[in-house]
């Protein structure tokens, strides 16, 4: 049996302003089976989130650049 999607989830690599990304939400409208299409506004959540996983990132690339020596 194979398995079945009721949705998509499409995640942009930057926030875009609502302006700009009415294009592309037209663009997806226009798509065979689409029913719907609506844009996720960015919060203070979704900032805080995004800050703590590029801090956590930069503090674990810091560690395999820069290993402490044990000794």
């Amino acid at each position: 049996m194979t398995d079945r999607y009721n949705a998509l989830t499409v995640v942009l690599e930057k926030d875009i302003r609502d302006g700009d990304a009415e294009a592309l939400l037209a663009a997806i409208r226009q798509l065979r089976g689409v029913l719907t299409v609506s844009g996720n506004v960015a919060d203070l959540g979704s900032h805080v989130a995004q800050e703590r996983i590029r801090h956590d990132l930069g503090e674990k690339l810091w560690h395999v650049l820069y290993p402490k020596h044990e000794g």
